[in-house]
């Protein structure tokens, strides 16, 4: 049979097939219906199973091409159902809420908490994403935010990940703690340099400070150093503000450039951290959840059952909606063995057909959600 002839068949099969799927959506708008009307949930897992089970007997050396198809048509049927079903769930009156105190364009001031000091990356970043804002300097990542929720400031900036030291945690629990909402976000390009005193030089140096995250940025420069003590504090910035005032020629800073010329001192070393392509990414946060116009970003929390499959049906809701997830990371829960949490982010508007069902799919199935927020990144 020539090759035309073949594709000609395809071509048939493939219209009987749509026809079968519109058909067979058609009627899990009526299981829908029926469901609404008796409250049951939209997932049944016994009854996909049986269905799975009957497949893969008839399907020979298929099975498991079938059963991939039939799991893909379930998951696009529930995602269907969950458009209709009437349920109130938490994330969609959050979104609803969100986009009402929402506008269309990001606030340029306001009063903006971030821990540091003059020069930190924070600051940076502060700026980049208010720049007219009000910044107040505090210790930690928790006056951050507790300085946001407890009204004293409108915005907080927080460090949530570095591309070569991964997730900042501390940042993700607090998120989870305080319920701040996710408004905005930015990624700065990072150069880390040592900073000493004018007139010192490397070969002086015997203890340097630094932020953690600078300090594992750096970590094979640190390691090719002979007797030096690495002291970690409470940020770059406050480093190179400690080294200035000390006034003592072997003490060092790892910080940034602008820093040097904030606080007197000469670089002794430029361009130290490991990676060329070393990005750390800030969270805007405010006590209100709000979705500003462009938001294309989503951050979820979320925990499976810790079962065989679990994250796989998570995945494949996302799948179904031709969704990309540019996050997922995993992180044990404290106090309970082999279980853990999932830190999701995903390129999607709350405005794309399908995403507000998809994401109240997730709050119903999952063993927990949260939902931190839509917002789009400069």
């Amino acid at each position: 049979m020539e090759l035309s002839e073949i594709r000609t068949k395809i071509d048939a099969v493939d219209d009987q097939l749509l026809d079968l799927f519109l058909q067979r959506m058609a009627l899990s708008e009526e299981v829908a219906a029926y469901k609404n009307e008796h409250h049951l949930p939209i997932l049944n897992k016994q009854r996909e199973r049986e269905i799975l089970a009957k497949v893969t007997e008839k399907s020979g050396e298929k099975e498991r091409y079938a059963y991939h198809l039939f799991s893909t048509l379930f998951e696009l049927a529930r995602s269907r159902q969950a458009e209709l079903i009437d349920a109130p769930t938490k994330v969609e009156a959050q979104v609803k809420a969100s986009l009402a105190a929402g506008g269309e364009v990001f606030p340029q001031t306001g009063l903006v908490a971030c821990q540091g000091v003059e020069g930190a990356n924070s600051q940076v970043a502060c700026d980049r994403l208010l720049p007219r804002g009000n910044i107040v300097y505090v210790k930690t990542f928790q006056a951050v935010a507790s300085a946001v929720e407890s009204g004293l400031c409108k915005f907080g900036v927080l460090p949530i990940e570095n591309s070569s030291n991964g997730s900042v945690r501390a940042v993700y629990e607090l998120l989870q703690d305080h319920k701040l909402s996710v408004v905005r976000s930015t990624r700065l390009c990072i150069r880390h340099e040592l900073l000493g005193l004018p007139g010192a030089k490397l070969s002086d140096i015997t203890e340097i400070y630094s932020h953690e995250q600078a300090i594992g940025q750096c970590s094979r420069f640190l390691t090719g150093l002979n007797g030096v003590r690495v002291v970690p504090c409470d940020n770059t910035a406050a480093a190179a503000q400690m080294v200035s005032e000390r006034g003592d020629k072997h003490v060092a800073a790892i910080s940034s450039h602008p820093c040097a010329a904030l606080y007197g001192l000469e670089c002794l070393k430029d361009d130290i951290q490991d990676s060329d392509n070393n990005y750390t990414r800030f969270f805007c946060v405010s006590k209100d959840p709000v979705i500003y116009a462009g938001a294309n970003r989503i951050s979820l929390i979320i925990a499976c059952d810790n079962k065989p499959g679990a994250l796989y049906e998570i995945l494949s809701k996302l799948a179904a909606l031709g969704i990309n997830m540019t996050k997922l990371e995993s992180c044990p829960v404290t106090g309970r063995n082999f279980e853990f949490i999932f830190f999701l982010e995903l390129e999607a508007s709350v405005h794309e057909p399908g995403v507000l069902p998809m994401l109240e799919e997730l709050e119903r199935s999952c063993q927990s959600f949260q939902f931190l927020g839509s917002y789009a990144e400069v």
